[in-house]
C-alpha cells in the first residue's frame, strides 16, 4: 500500500524546538495541519478559477469578491504553513501535494455563470469550514490552544464568506412564506 506524502511526515524526523509540547503532540498536530495546508490551497486554486472565469451580469461585482476571498484564503495558507514549522515539522505545500491530499471535490472547469460558480465556492467553503471546526476541536482536545485558536480565526472569517456566498444565492421565494 502506497503511503501519502503527508503519511511520510510523521515517519520523518522533525527539527527541534524548544516549543513546550511534547514530540507526540507535536507530531499530531502537523498531521492535522499538513491536511488543513492541502485543503486551504485547494481552495485558494478553486476561488482563483472562479475568478478568473466568472461571466455574466455580475461579473465585475463577483470578479472583484473572489479575488478578494483568494487573498484571505493565501493568508491562511502561510498562518498554516508557518505553525508546521514552528511545531518542527516540514510544510508540504506544492501544488501537487495539495490536489492529492485535499478533501474537497474537484472545481467543475465548465462553468461560467456567476450564480454556477456561487454555488460551487458555497459548496467547498461549507466542506472547508466543518473540517476547520474539526480541526479546533481536535487540536484543542490534544492541549495545543496555539494552533486551536489559528483555526479559531480561520473558522470566522471562513464562515462569514460562506454566509456572503449563500445571501448572492439567496431568491425572493426563497424568504417568502
Amino acid at each position: 500500500m502506497a503511503v501519502s506524502t503527508l503519511e511520510k511526515q510523521k515517519v520523518g524526523g522533525f527539527y527541534p524546538t524548544r516549543i513546550d509540547l511534547a514530540q507526540d503532540i507535536r507530531e499530531s498536530v502537523v498531521g492535522i495541519l499538513s491536511g488543513s495546508l492541502a485543503a486551504t490551497l485547494d481552495l485558494k486554486t478553486q476561488v482563483k478559477q472562479a475568478h478568473w472565469n466568472v461571466k455574466g451580469m455580475d461579473f465585475y461585482h463577483l470578479h472583484l469578491l473572489f479575488d478578494e476571498m483568494a487573498t484571505e484564503v493565501e493568508e491562511y495558507v502561510d498562518m498554516l504553513a508557518e505553525r508546521i514549522t514552528a511545531l518542527g515539522g516540514t510544510a508540504m505545500g506544492t501544488a501537487r501535494i495539495a490536489a492529492a491530499n485535499s478533501i474537497l471535490p474537484e472545481y467543475p472547469i465548465d462553468i461560467v455563470d456567476g450564480s454556477e460558480h456561487l454555488e460551487a465556492l458555497a459548496e467547498r467553503y461549507a466542506i472547508y469550514a466543518a473540517h476547520v471546526r474539526e480541526s479546533i476541536d481536535k487540536t484543542d482536545k490534544l492541549g495545543d490552544a496555539d494552533t486551536a485558536d489559528l483555526y479559531t480565526e480561520i473558522s470566522r472569517t471562513i464562515d462569514k464568506r460562506l454566509w456572503f456566498l449563500e445571501a448572492h444565492l439567496v431568491k425572493k421565494s426563497d424568504v417568502m412564506g
